[in-house]
């Protein structure tokens, strides 16, 4: 008998613990939002000094982050580690620093090249930037100030020493400049041969980062001076498309790789090569990273410490997936810790996951806080202006979009207003013309089904979370891969509608959108499912 009620008693325990923890996995996956945080750092463009460093904003902490350095020797080429993470594993050194005494006594610079991407991340030390000799806009100005004016004058012209480095020339009879000599030619430091090695040109029809490589100009040490420095850690982007939020998504992800692979500390500044003036997407770029400036804000010539060069973005793998094979299936980082498989990255949801916590939104995979309710979010189109060239029209590729829309607000009874709630469902008005970015980013952090019409707009799409399902209403005309793509490198569940022509029966998309609710109920019931078996198997089985 008191064996019996010994063992009726261990099963009583059993069950209340068990009970407990399904409370606690109830309160954790089903609590609503926090509120939001208050920003512990200054957003802005940083001041350069010689004395005073600007602030530096420490990396987060991201449930995906995964190791960047050293990178793995055994990087295969084509893997997905090596289109999405740290494949530059072949280093090449143009300038060894000298040490004396333990302190380098002139300018180093290398590149470490990708077999994959076929391009280079760049970095060197005590390097100098003549904004004199670099032709182009001054950048940065408001948007109506600028109005027609040519993208050709946006774009940067490296003339011969744009870019300087210090090399000690010991040799007989050699004068430097100071000391009243010729101080000899400047010397190139990166050849055609090795440009064409480490940097070359693929399709891109003007390649900037290439054009820099091929301005800068080896100095004598005597006559490298610099009278203003920028001590801390700098990245050196040029964009293109940069009112465009795909193309700007390629250039973040690129300044974040390039960061990562450098090994830097904290989060760098960053300093556009290029006149381009100042659009919405900066408050990301600030988010992102410690501050941001225009290389033409620089009235004089400028020394940097420390500088790293980003690819373009046209050379990312997002770009290059639009017209590669590049066959990488989105996992979690924990997976690929305890099953390693190259043919898998959570890179993108790394990258992600960055961007939410640059606005300071909840990651931590240990304590999501999901809205109470499914949230829908309707991505639209809206008419805007872009960039000086652009007359503010956008090109419709869902004719009946606003009917579309309604249909959507009848079916889940929102009535009148943009939001509403029935059955746990919610739908948010996408109108992120009118939303800053943080709003954006919000809104895609909350939402389990993102539905919209083929646009720049569903980029956003790389921060959704793992529960997300994207929906995309796909125009004849625009049958492109985007965020096909994006879906499966994150690996989240990803639909289409594909039409004939750019009119949508309103009809059939909510029946389409039942089937995606769906789901969303499915995804989150095999979520929990694991989350119990897993407890069940700890507490019967440990």
């Amino acid at each position: 008998m008191n064996r019996r009620n010994s063992q009726f008693l261990k099963i009583f325990l059993y069950m209340l613990v068990l009970n407990f923890f399904f409370l606690c996995i109830y309160f954790v996956f089903h609590s609503s939002s926090s509120p939001e945080p208050q920003s512990h750092f200054p957003v802005g463009r940083f001041h350069v000094t010689a004395s005073n460093q600007s602030i530096q904003k420490p990396w987060p902490i991201l449930p995906s982050y995964l190791p960047w350095t050293p990178p793995p020797r055994d990087v295969r080429v084509g893997s997905c580690e090596g289109y999405f993470g740290n494949g530059f594993t072949r280093r090449v050194d143009f300038l060894r620093p000298r040490i004396s005494g333990g302190v380098s006594d002139r300018s180093w610079f290398r590149c470490f090249y990708s077999a994959t991407l076929r391009s280079s991340i760049c970095e060197g030390g005590n390097l100098r930037m003549v904004p004199d000799r670099i032709v182009m806009s001054k950048g940065g100005e408001r948007l109506e100030e600028v109005m027609g004016r040519r993208e050709e004058e946006e774009l940067p012209q490296f003339q011969e020493g744009a870019f300087e480095v210090a090399e000690e020339r010991s040799r007989p009879g050699f004068k430097s400049r100071r000391d009243g000599g010729g101080g000899g030619n400047p010397r190139r430091l990166v050849n055609d041969e090795m440009l064409n090695a480490y940097i070359p040109g693929g399709d891109i029809e003007r390649h900037t980062m290439r054009d820099l490589m091929a301005s800068i100009r080896a100095v004598d040490l005597e006559d490298f001076a610099c009278e203003e420095w920028v001590e801390e850690p700098t990245l050196l982007v040029t964009r293109f498309e940069y009112a465009n939020l795909f193309h700007t998504m390629t250039d973040w992800y690129s300044a974040y790789v390039s960061s990562r692979v450098t090994g830097l500390p904290t989060r760098p500044h960053v300093v556009f090569l290029d006149g381009h003036c100042s659009t919405q997407l900066e408050e990301t770029w600030m988010a992102l990273f410690s501050g941001i400036r225009y290389a033409k804000n620089f009235t004089n010539p400028v020394c940097f410490r420390h500088v790293i060069l980003s690819p373009l973005g046209y050379e990312t793998t997002l770009f290059k997936g639009l017209h590669e094979d590049i066959n990488c299936e989105g996992v979690s980082s924990h997976d690929l810790w305890q099953n390693p498989d190259d043919t898998k990255t959570a890179r993108l949801s790394e990258f992600g996951e960055m961007i939410r916590s640059a606005f300071e939104f909840q990651v931590n995979r240990q304590k999501p806080q999901p809205p109470p309710h499914h949230s829908i979010l309707f991505v639209r189109r809206e008419d805007y202006l872009a960039h000086p060239r652009h007359r503010g029209k956008v090109e419709s590729r869902l004719s009946n979009e606003e009917e579309v829309f309604e249909a959507i607000q009848r079916w889940i009874g929102s009535g009148s207003g943009s939001t509403g709630l029935k059955c746990g469902m919610n739908l948010v008005n996408g109108l992120f013309g009118h939303m800053t970015m943080r709003e954006q980013v919000r809104a895609i952090q909350e939402a389990s089904v993102i539905v919209g019409a083929h646009g720049a707009g569903l980029t956003h799409v790389v921060s959704a979370t793992s529960k997300a399902v994207v929906f995309e209403i796909v125009s004849s005309s625009f049958r492109r891969p985007h965020f096909r793509l994006i879906a499966k490198w994150k690996g989240i569940e990803y639909r289409a509608m594909n039409l004939v022509g750019s009119y949508a029966d309103p009809k059939e998309v909510v029946e389409k959108m039942k089937e995606v609710v769906g789901k969303v109920k499915h995804i989150e019931l095999e979520i929990d499912f694991l989350v119990v078996q897993w407890i069940f198997y700890f507490f019967f089985f440990a």
